[in-house]
């Protein structure tokens, strides 16, 4: 599959029209039109339609189209992934997984959604973190894609303080990528919650890009920004990324598993990398000059 960049992910609650509107706008890579969290019970009917004919309408240009549902255990998840599967986004995010079991009866009950519409799972619970490789082996035999990290709701479960290192989250957080990398599916961050502070969240941005993950669920547009620039690579990486890459292309190098880069040693494996970091890049370009 071709890379797809998703830097910035925004959650844009579906029972507002004129947020659904103004996403249409928006440069975040992702928009998640959100039927559970940020949407009241009484809003949940509406919201679902709202969401249903936004997919329908278009005119998201080159964003990737999510639906988040509520979950099957309450009153709306089943009625939510039938109206999603039937509109089509680019996926559709189920909240609050637990094991494969759930991901089995997501798949089927989004069965028939088109084929290029993909499953994202939340991983906010403190059950799916010791089942996270048996989730994400799930993929093998189901629509499942992506994952999204929860802080919030596994802050609430745990009874954990969200510092500003997160190091309570830290174990969960290294583990998710490492499950999800195993298994070859993508894996965005969860929210920064306080959106005055700037270089808070520009802190945390870095810290999931250390971590590795491939950008980060944005709860305001303003944050946008600084979400692009922090999980885009830099100048200097490109650069690097490129110097390795001709080395390694040098008819001299051929045989060679390790080379002297820049003053830097780069192996065979870091021209893996340098490789799928120029793809991003490459990527990330291309949506800029769409």
């Amino acid at each position: 599959m071709p890379i797809r960049p998703r830097r910035s992910a925004l959650y844009m609650p579906a029972s507002n029209a004129k947020a659904i509107e103004k996403a249409r706008s928006l440069p975040c890579d992702t928009v998640i039109l959100d039927l559970e969290d940020a949407v009241a019970p009484e809003a949940k009917e509406s919201a679902r339609a709202q969401a249903v004919e936004a997919i329908r309408q278009g005119g998201f240009g080159r964003r990737e189209m999510v639906i988040r549902c509520n979950g099957l255990d309450t009153p709306w998840g089943a009625d939510d992934l039938a109206a999603a599967a039937q509109a089509g986004p680019h996926a559709i995010l189920v909240p609050k997984v637990n094991d494969a079991a759930d991901i089995a009866a997501y798949d089927a009950a989004i069965a028939a959604a088109p084929a290029v519409t993909r499953l994202w799972a939340m991983i906010e619970t403190c059950r799916s973190v010791f089942k996270l490789e048996e989730i994400a082996a799930a993929s093998r035999t189901s629509r499942l894609s992506t994952w999204v990290m929860g802080v919030n709701d596994l802050a609430k479960e745990m009874g954990a303080r969200q510092t500003a290192g997160r190091e309570p989250f830290v174990a969960a957080l290294g583990l998710s990528v490492a499950a999800a990398r195993a298994y070859g599916l993508n894996i965005l961050d969860g929210v920064y919650n306080d959106l005055d502070d700037d270089t808070g969240f520009e802190a945390m941005c870095q810290q999931g890009v250390d971590f590795g993950f491939d950008g980060k669920t944005l709860i305001h547009p303003r944050q946008i920004e600084i979400c692009n620039r922090m999980f885009s690579p830099s100048t200097a990486e490109i650069a690097f990324a490129r110097a390795v890459v001709a080395a390694f292309a040098l008819p001299q190098n051929a045989g060679q598993g390790a080379l002297r880069v820049d003053g830097r040693m780069a192996e065979r494996l870091h021209l893996a990398q340098a490789e799928q970091l120029l793809a991003v890049a490459d990527a990330i370009a291309a949506t800029q000059a769409a």
